[in-house]
């Protein structure tokens, strides 16, 4: 590994701006790293050389005679295998879409393109985004680089391996239960879950129309800022995209926290939450609190009515999405992934609408409960240490879905919901894996969670560690 892919993605772009490194060796570092680095641990689909290497010496060349693309112009990036780029195969990590090729390019690619990415390869995820572990049976389960015996998280698992073991500086995953906080909290980077709607889904495979959301994976908050400052806004082409200002989400990284009220749930740090886990947790509080954030004990908010009503949305809709494929290759999907689908066929529909119906309702019992007189909350990750990846597929179907139950239990509401939540690298348990804790804000608070994650990143250097090799 270069010195140079041990940069920030904020870091490598001002490095890009003040000419002390190029585009070009910064493209082919990330190419040469991906490429033996990522088979290891399952985190690429397929390295684009040719184009990326061309497009950085367009940037270089740019820059030399003084047109930058803008802020991100030359930096190297890869993202999950379920965003469209015309003419270029986009797999959902299925054979049954492994010649899938579509004719148009989503809209945050796009727009990471104007800003000046360089897009190197597509990366790993579970099979059609359906698994909290990473579990893909084929191209090879997520593996984290802390310890590949373990998960990586996912769906979005490729992303933030690719961004823990420095192979590329950031990326784009999707979340729908959960799947772009649950590979960041096990794989030590920082995933951003904005508000639904707050990003554009045109050109987006999808899960969960209604659940969907894309967001970005990274080693810093500073560094999902520029990311989602790039993509976020409104799109014609998407009418679920809100049509709402982005403000400057770096400029709100200001390292203090004083006004700030943060709720805490404490009982979410007792059992089931191990203790390893919540003393990390509690840790992470006292560097908020001296940063200047005033904490407040909150009282739980029930998670079950929006966990069940998310399952139902989410099982309808899914199955909406792979009814063809079912008829027509029931077979070619993992046994795990079709048995979560195909349930969502016989869901009534009046049982769906009224799941969508109740949706403002949850939410504003939410609200109500845990965010009465608090700006943000902070919450758990996972409760438990990250499992190894046969403690989750080949324990006895109990203990498999206990563990399962114990990943996403603080992390599936929140996408019925809709609100904006950003997980943190908090440390290390005794296995040596990462451990995380998530801030949740109201609807459209992003730039409040990223200024509460940077500011604690300022007195912490957990994003900083990387993993040997």
């Amino acid at each position: 590994m270069t010195a140079d892919l041990a940069l920030s993605l904020t870091d490598a772009a001002a490095a890009l701006a003040r000419g002390e490194v190029t585009s070009e060796a910064l493209t082919a570092a990330a190419c040469d790293r991906l490429e033996t680095a990522g088979p290891a641990v399952n985190a690429v689909i397929e390295i684009r050389r040719d184009a990326a290497m061309a497009t950085a010496r367009a940037c270089d060349r740019d820059r030399a005679a003084g047109r930058l693309r803008g802020p991100l112009h030359g930096v190297p990036l890869a993202h999950k295998d379920l965003f469209y780029r015309a003419g270029v195969r986009s797999t959902f990590g299925s054979p049954i879409r492994a010649d899938f090729v579509p004719d148009a390019t989503a809209t945050v690619l796009s727009r990471l393109d104007a800003a000046g990415a360089v897009d190197v390869a597509t990366l790993a995820l579970s099979e059609f985004a359906f698994s909290p572990t990473g579990f893909n049976r084929r191209w090879g389960h997520g593996r984290n680089p802390w310890n590949p015996d373990h998960v990586s998280g996912g769906s979005s698992s490729g992303p933030a391996i690719a961004a823990a073991g420095r192979m590329v500086f950031g990326g784009l995953g999707t979340d729908t239960g959960g799947s772009i906080r649950h590979p960041a909290a096990a794989c030590g980077v920082v995933g951003l879950k904005p508000t639904w709607g707050r990003v554009s889904r045109h050109g987006v495979g999808p899960l969960s129309v209604s659940l969907d959301c894309v967001g970005p994976l990274a080693r810093t908050a500073r560094d999902c800022a520029h990311l989602l400052s790039a993509i976020a806004g409104a799109d014609p082409a998407d009418p679920t995209c809100a049509a709402r200002p982005v403000p400057d989400y770096g400029a709100a990284l200001t390292g203090r926290l004083d006004g700030l009220r943060i709720g805490v749930v404490r009982a979410w740090h007792a059992a089931p939450t191990d203790p390893a886990v919540a003393r990390l947790l509690e840790e992470s509080l006292t560097v908020l609190r001296g940063r200047g954030a005033e904490l407040v004990d909150r009282p739980a908010p029930d998670l079950e009515p929006a966990n069940a009503l998310g399952q139902t949305v989410m099982a309808v809709e899914a199955a909406a999405v792979h009814r063809p494929w079912l008829t027509a290759r029931r077979d070619d999907y993992a046994e795990v992934v079709r048995s979560r689908i195909e349930p969502g066929l016989f869901v009534p529909a009046v049982t769906y609408l009224d799941a969508l119906r109740l949706r403002r309702r949850v939410l504003d019992a939410y609200l109500a409960t845990a965010f009465d007189g608090v700006d943000l909350l902070h919450v758990p990750a996972f409760a438990i240490p990250v499992p190894t990846i046969a403690e989750t597929t080949e324990d006895t179907p109990e203990a498999i879905a206990a563990r399962l139950g114990a990943l996403t239990r603080f992390t599936r509401s929140l996408n019925f919901l809709g609100l904006p939540a950003i997980s943190v690298p908090a440390g290390f348990t005794p296995n040596g894996l990462p451990a995380a804790f998530q801030l949740v804000g109201r609807p459209f608070a992003e730039a409040v969670l990223l200024r509460a994650a940077d500011a604690y990143q300022r007195d912490t250097d957990w994003h900083a560690r990387a993993p040997e090799g």
